[in-house]
């Protein structure tokens, strides 16, 4: 689970998880909303194979849950994780535009 402030080790996954052109693909398809796995895998043209490898980093990292209905899996983005990510990269935008502290001598 995502908290409100993300640890180095936080923020390294989930930008390594976002790294993978293929997973920020899965990203923008999961935008617009919840998607089974079938789904997505004609959305996005790739075997389900591959789909659920991606699919389970992303989980991993804490940006999707997923719940299960029948046969099937539903993903959908998990907004905790967004919004701890955006608190993230905006205290290094803080931290960006404050002075320098100055070197001891």
């Amino acid at each position: 689970m995502i908290q409100n402030t993300l640890n180095v080790e936080q923020s390294r996954q989930l930008l390594k998880a976002l790294a993978d052109p293929i997973r920020l693909d899965v990203i923008h398809a999961l935008a617009q909303g919840e998607r089974c796995v079938c789904d997505l895998t004609g959305v996005l043209n790739l075997s389900q194979s591959k789909l659920s490898f991606h699919l389970r980093v992303l989980r991993e990292a804490g940006l999707l849950t997923d719940r299960q209905s029948g046969r099937w899996i539903y993903y959908r983005l998990q907004p905790d994780a967004l919004a701890a990510l955006e608190a993230w990269l905006a205290e290094l935008r803080r931290n960006c535009s404050q002075s320098a502290a100055p070197c001891p001598s």
